[in-house]
């Protein structure tokens, strides 16, 4: 993983120093509440329903040991135990006093970690496959490219204060894990006819009001082009994107109002004229990059191919079809860490647990872990024959629950419970679909389905890509439930199509019962839920959730 330099270590602690003493006047009164809003959001603190909240920038998702250990410390020092991973694959802490956080800041600061960028109308995290680097299906290592925009986009002059918040996501491989295609930018290593690698790169993407899902604006783009067709994109959307109104200022609403031809010709444009300047980079220093992401050691002895365990514990069976993945080395795995139990809300992981996957991941998986927009985490580097002692590790931690992309593997946004944003409760819902599908033995029968929940149309629950969506509304004081179903985020990207007229919060799982039942009573053999829903369309499943005669 990258290592900071003196440079960084000494550019983070300046901006730790400048923010404590921003809170000492405000606090002091020298500062006003408008004021003190403006430099509190650029540090990633936020007010929220009761208290303030802060998020930290996990950049690309990837965590050493120490940096999950000192998180984990921060939750038990300064909240209430526990933090939030989120879909952008950071971390929140959601009750900080405000005096704490200047030592929440150095804390981070001492392993090499921030707040900066992760809110306001900026670029924001850049986000990328978690398993890169691990896959046998990549074209190459994203995370070096996105370590160059996180240096490239952090505190750029030009483009710190855009119309709207601002999201690339990136992925080197051909089986899309980053949503490339529901960002503002999306970044695809590619390879052209003579074998050169370089870029996709697809603009307008996005959740939200208003979903859409991004269109290629450049099939090919050579990977020295990168950061000055990124300006030239950024340069036309901080120029022509609207600032008068808050719903419509995201650039997918640019790209759809100007169409995407014209819009690629105002980009290509200012490429032109503007390409040449100083924000290129040279071989020598992508290359340095490269060289900061290296493999994992090679195992000698790759004669154990599965863990021996598999055919005597049904139990870790279960768990390691579930929650591991081939690995580009014979003598690996890829572990999932599932932060989805009926024990906490989706995301969550106290400090304990957080400290003790970091012991977890010094000792069997390189000192590395990584965040996923799944709100999970990854060990990325497991030996096989590790795999058993691992299991039983996360057990004791109750990390160890084998649903990763079964049904109560859920995305959940906070809701009512948090955020002042929200029009209704998202944990509730949870809960009420993890009682009445408990079985996990269940669950693998089903298959892969993805269940996403929001609590209001900002969407931080992705609830637009997800086989079953799930979006809260209030109508007269009281939370109802929209459904929509055929979402998805990855290759084929799209947005689910709405299932009828909202459910009252009671009903939400018998309406998911229903939906599961029409799905088992329709579907073919090796179909998995999306597949089913795009042969058969979205009738049957409204017939029998609001039995509506044929």
């Amino acid at each position: 993983m990258y290592h900071y330099t003196e440079h960084d270590k000494a550019f983070v602690q300046a901006r730790v120093d400048e923010f404590s003493d921003q809170v000492a006047r405000y606090e002091q009164g020298k500062l006003d509440e408008d004021e003190f809003k403006q430099l509190r959001l650029r540090n990633g603190l936020y007010y929220q329903r009761h208290a303030y909240m802060l998020r930290v920038a996990i950049p690309y998702g990837v965590l050493s040991a120490d940096q999950l250990h000192q998180l984990g410390h921060i939750a038990d020092t300064y909240d209430k135990g526990y933090g939030h991973f989120t879909t952008r694959q950071n971390i929140q802490y959601n009750w900080p006093e405000l005096q704490d956080v200047p030592k929440i800041l150095q804390d981070l600061a001492d392993v090499d970690m921030h707040a900066i960028q992760t809110s306001g109308n900026c670029i924001r995290n850049t986000t990328t496959d978690p398993l890169a680097g691990a896959v046998a299906d990549e074209i190459e290592d994203p995370r070096p490219w996105c370590e160059l925009i996180r240096q490239w986009s952090t505190l750029h002059p030009e483009f710190n204060w855009l119309p709207r918040k601002f999201k690339i996501a990136v992925t080197g491989s051909k089986n899309d894990r980053a949503a490339v295609q529901v960002h503002d930018i999306g970044l695809r290593l590619v390879k052209n006819e003579n074998d050169e690698t370089g870029f996709e790169v697809l603009v307008g993407g996005g959740l939200g009001r208003t979903p859409h899902i991004g269109s290629v604006i450049n099939s090919f783009l050579p990977s020295a082009d990168l950061l000055t067709y990124l300006n030239a994109i950024l340069r036309v959307y901080n120029q022509y994107g609207r600032r008068d109104n808050l719903y419509k200022a995201r650039i997918k609403i640019l790209v759809n109002a100007m169409g995407i031809g014209a819009f690629k010709d105002a980009v290509e444009t200012e490429w032109a004229n503007s390409k040449h300047e100083d924000d290129s980079f040279t071989t020598e220093q992508i290359d340095a990059l490269k060289a900061q992401f290296p493999s994992a050691p090679a195992i000698d002895d790759v004669a154990i191919t599965e863990p021996r365990e598999i055919h005597s514990n049904p139990l870790f069976n279960q768990w390691y079809q579930s929650n591991t993945r081939e690995h580009r080395d014979p003598g690996r795995r890829i572990v999932f860490v599932s932060l989805k139990s009926a024990d906490a809300p989706a995301g969550d992981a106290t400090g304990a647990q957080m400290q003790a996957v970091a012991k977890i991941a010094a000792q069997y998986s390189e000192s590395e872990i990584r965040t996923t927009h799944e709100q999970n985490l990854v060990l990325p580097h497991v030996k096989i024959s590790q795999l058993y002692e691992l299991w039983r590790a996360l057990g004791k931690q109750k990390l160890a629950t084998a649903n990763i992309g079964k049904l109560s593997d859920m995305i959940v946004c906070p809701g009512l419970d948090f955020c002042s944003l929200a029009n209704a409760g998202t944990h509730t819902i949870y809960d009420q679909i993890n009682t009445r599908f408990d079985d996990i033995d269940y669950q693998h029968e089903l298959g892969d389905i993805s269940i996403k929940i929001s609590g209001c149309m900002n969407a931080c629950g992705h609830h637009h890509v997800g086989d079953i969506g799930i979006l809260g509304v209030e109508k007269g004081g009281v939370e109802w439930y929209q459904l929509t179903l055929g979402g998805h985020a990855g290759n084929k990207a799209a947005i689910g199509k709405r299932l009828g007229k909202a459910i009252p919060k009671e009903g939400v799982a018998d309406a998911i019962e229903k939906i599961l039942a029409t799905f088992i009573e329709y579907r073919s053999e090796e179909e998995n839920f999306n597949t089913t829903f795009e042969r058969i369309g979205v009738e049957p499943f409204k017939e029998h959730v609001y039995a509506i005669a044929a």
